[in-house]
């Protein structure tokens, strides 16, 4: 669904009139707030496959720190590996960087591990290597990261869009104290099974949701 049927999704449920563009009413802006809260309350809860992509950061000899590019700063790390030495990397503590970087020797060879320290002037999350590169390396890292915020009438949500307008809904509802229909808490109790229902769906086609793998 798009920015603007989930809006007028939830008008309908609330028994009021839809609109033609989420901004057309003070009271329809409102709900779009609510669909956007609803949309990262969504987006933290699990890691959605839709939401997954991959970052890929090409090396220069001697230089350590880049940009995950895109990423911003609410992202998850599903995995990252040196696809040109065939290894994967591994999530060190800044401690532990923070003194690779700083005591002597300097070691500049095959990256095999990053932390991260800071954001850059985008905003995006900057990233440190160890050992410092010897050499151009492709460092892949898949990762999951939220949908930018609804803005347009026709952006589609990526997150499954039944939760996005139940959880929303629940929230006008607690807005408005309803007196009408269903309340507020049943309404987010609701979107709490449909939540959980979903999750244990997309968990079925990724088994390492299932697995504890010690590190």
């Amino acid at each position: 669904m798009t920015y603007l049927e989930m809006v007028n999704d939830v008008l309908a449920r609330l028994r009021e009139t839809s609109v033609s563009t989420v901004n057309q009413t003070p009271y329809s802006t409102l709900i779009g707030k609510f669909v956007n809260d609803s949309k990262r309350q969504i987006e933290d809860a699990y890691k959605w496959n839709v939401l997954a992509t991959s970052i890929t950061l090409t090396t220069s000899a001697s230089t350590y720190q880049y940009s995950l590019t895109g990423a911003g700063q609410k992202f998850q790390v599903i995995d990252a590996i040196n696809i040109t030495s065939n290894v994967g990397l591994t999530n060190i503590t800044f401690v532990d960087m923070n003194r690779k970087q700083n005591f002597t020797p300097i070691v500049n060879s095959i990256p095999t591990q990053f932390s991260f320290n800071g954001v850059d002037s985008s905003g995006d999350t900057k990233v440190t290597l160890y050992p410092r590169p010897g050499g151009v390396y492709s460092l892949l890292f898949s990762v999951i990261v939220p949908q930018a915020v609804l803005a347009l009438d026709g952006t589609s949500v990526l997150v499954p869009d039944s939760l996005v307008v139940q959880n929303a809904y629940a929230r006008a509802l607690v807005e408005r104290g309803e007196d009408g229909g269903l309340n507020s808490s049943e309404a987010y109790q609701l979107y709490k099974s449909m939540l959980s229902d979903q999750i244990a769906l997309e968990g079925t086609r990724y088994p390492e949701e299932g697995q504890f793998v010690p590190t």
